[in-house]
C-alpha cells in the first residue's frame, strides 16, 4: 500500500503565497515523475506542474513564473510553491506520483486532495 498526503492549502488573498506539500510513504522502491494536479466545480482535473525524478520540471501556461514545483527525493516529498495567487487559481490541489513498488510494479497513486481558496 502507498499512501500520498497533501497539506498546506488555506485561504489567502490575491498576491498572496501558499506552499502545498506531499508525501508519499508505505511500499515504495522507487518514484518516477510527480505532479500537481487541480480541479475547480465543473472543471476538468487538469495539470498544474509535473516534475520527473531527473530532468525538466513542466508547468501549465497560467501558472509559468508564479509556481515552483520541487521535491525532496530523500524524504519521498515534493512541493509547490505558489506566489502571485489569483482568484481563478481556486480550486481542489491533488498530488500525484508514479511509483514502483518493492515488488517492481508501477501504479499511479493521487493524494485526497486539499483546497486552495484565494480571494478577490
Amino acid at each position: 500500500q502507498v499512501q500520498l498526503v497533501e497539506s498546506g492549502g488555506g485561504l489567502v488573498q490575491a498576491g498572496g503565497s501558499l506552499r502545498l506539500s506531499c508525501t508519499a510513504s508505505g511500499n515504495i522502491f522507487s518514484i518516477d515523475t510527480m505532479g500537481w494536479y487541480r480541479q475547480s466545480p465543473g472543471k476538468q482535473r487538469e495539470l498544474v506542474a509535473a516534475i520527473p525524478s531527473g530532468g525538466t520540471t513542466n508547468y501549465a501556461d497560467s501558472v509559468k513564473g508564479r509556481f515552483t514545483i520541487s521535491r525532496d527525493n530523500a524524504k519521498n516529498t515534493m512541493y509547490l510553491q505558489m506566489d502571485s495567487l489569483k482568484p481563478e487559481d481556486t480550486a481542489v490541489y491533488y498530488c500525484n506520483a508514479h511509483i514502483r513498488s518493492r515488488y517492481g510494479r508501477w501504479y499511479d497513486y493521487w493524494g485526497q486532495g486539499t483546497q486552495v481558496t484565494v480571494s478577490s
